[in-house]
């Protein structure tokens, strides 16, 4: 075991305690950050050292590098681990630790430039012989240009953002008028999000699957995979479940294994040296084609943590510093069980919009094999300034259907008071029939519309009645 470091973890949430947690773990001094707008901030409480980051907004602050930078100076940082978002997949900020002696937990900047850039990843994907949708490497430079891939390739075809992320700067053309009407406005929604306004046009997969596959890799060469996930229900291109193993992949093992040696063939190709994931489209035909690599930590980590039993955040410190991660090979690597993940934000069920407000409440009452990743207290405030997702609530089964079982309860025991959240809409999910038979698509909420069957009529005497059987537990009663 190398010296103790002192970790920035610079983030916040409940992804900065999860990091602080691992931190302690592995004997490292875990650093957190509060800003002007979050002084109550609940991650403190698993960190060693807190340091103030003066600002108000984003910008001033977790987005702020130079700002960074001093706190790294000043307090004589070792490493700085970003979480997801914020500057996790930011090349300037990689760049400049690196270039300081600070380890970047995280991958080599390199490999987040070459990743971070969908034409030119889809390039590097091809010269790895990684199968990609039909489309083009390079940005079209005009509508004529789009038009004239779009009778190539055949429609619908997709209208996307080169920096694109987190469903915007995307658009679905069906036929030549969508493309005339939607390309200038696609490109003027990517250049605002991301300062970038050049498109990429690729072939729309029609009912596809999104799988994706995590990866971790130390920097002695060796790159592992952890198997798939499944994150096909969406809302905006935006995650809100994922589960692991894939109900569409199932127990067709040649598949699996085919996608997982793809995904790490992809990773050696930029000597990938961290946890990282990389996304494909499954059609129908379960052909499967590269989309992206995130060159972080996702947000869904924990389901595969829980079916192989491995700690990847601790794990990505670990390779960060060039230490062992003991793993002897890939055959070492193996999974147990059914993991689903449902992603518990503060948002109207219905509308599916961000609803801010005040923590009045909070109770949980869970079945054995839950995992919650929060940083929900009473008098919690959720602003609009940050990401409207609270919480993270993972069950784990032996097969799937026992998964879902404890799911399902695991919503009912979950009682937030206050705030409007999306767990009616996950109750309804839970109980569509498709979903259960683990029949679904991208176009899930589409097609399905599950919002349409939400009841957001509270039923206080089921609340109080369950809050006073939690207060009796506690009291031994």
């Amino acid at each position: 075991m190398s010296r103790r470091k002192k970790i920035l973890i610079a983030n916040r949430g409940e992804i900065a305690a999860r990091i602080a947690r691992a931190c302690g773990e592995l004997g490292h001094t875990a650093v957190g950050i509060w800003t002007d707008n979050e002084v109550h901030a609940r991650h403190l409480e698993y960190c060693d050292e807190w340091v103030r980051l003066p600002g108000t907004t984003n910008a001033e602050t977790y987005l702020n590098i130079d700002n960074i930078m001093k706190v790294v100076k000043e307090y004589e940082i070792d490493a700085v681990h970003p979480g997801y978002g914020f500057l996790s997949e930011n090349t300037l900020f990689a760049k400049r630790l690196e270039d300081e002696g600070v380890v970047f937990i995280g991958p080599h900047a390199e490999a987040i430039r070459l990743m971070g850039d969908k034409a030119v990843s889809k390039q590097i994907a091809q010269k790895a012989g990684v199968p990609v949708v039909p489309g083009t490497a390079d940005a079209v430079k005009s509508v004529e240009e789009a038009l004239q891939v779009g009778e190539e390739i055949g429609y619908p075809v997709l209208l996307k953002a080169v920096a694109g992320g987190g469903g915007r700067g995307m658009r679905v053309c069906e036929g030549p008028e969508d493309i005339k009407k939607q390309f200038e406005a696609v490109g003027r929604e990517s250049l605002a999000a991301f300062g970038n306004g050049d498109l990429l046009v690729e072939k729309f997969i029609v009912n596809p699957r999104h799988i994706e596959v995590q990866i971790l890799a130390d920097k002695k060469g060796n790159v592992y995979h952890f198997f798939e996930r499944e994150c096909s229900v969406q809302r905006r291109h935006q995650k809100i479940i994922e589960e692991a193993p894939s109900p569409f992949i199932g127990d067709d093992e040649e598949l699996r294994q085919k996608v997982c040696d793809t995904a790490v063939q992809l990773a050696k190709s930029v000597n990938y040296d961290s946890a990282g994931t990389v996304e494909f489209i499954m059609g129908e035909d379960k052909s499967f084609y590269f989309l992206e690599m995130n060159t972080r930590i996702q947000v869904e980590h924990p389901i595969t943590e829980e079916i192989t039993g491995i700690d990847l955040i601790a794990c990505m410190i670990q390779s960060s510093f060039g230490e062992d991660l003991g793993i002897p090979d890939q055959e070492w690597i193996t999974r147990t069980g059914h993991a689903i993940e449902c992603r518990i934000c503060a948002e109207d069920p219905i509308t599916m919009i961000p609803a801010p407000g005040k923590v009045t409440g909070f109770e949980t009452n869970f079945p054995q094999g839950t995992r919650f990743d929060h940083y929900l207290y009473r008098d919690l405030e959720v602003t609009a300034d940050f990401d409207p997702m609270v919480g993270k609530l993972v069950t784990k089964g032996i097969i799937r259907s026992v998964a879902l079982r404890k799911m399902k309860k695991a919503l009912e025991g979950l009682l937030i008071e206050g705030l409007k959240t999306n767990i009616p809409l996950h109750k309804v999910i839970l109980n569509d029939e498709d979903f259960v038979a683990g029949n679904y698509s991208t176009n899930f909420i589409a097609t399905k519309r599950p919002q349409e069957k939400v009841v957001t009529d509270v039923n206080y005497t089921s609340i109080y009645r369950k809050l006073a059987c939690i207060e009796a537990r506690r009291m031994g009663m």
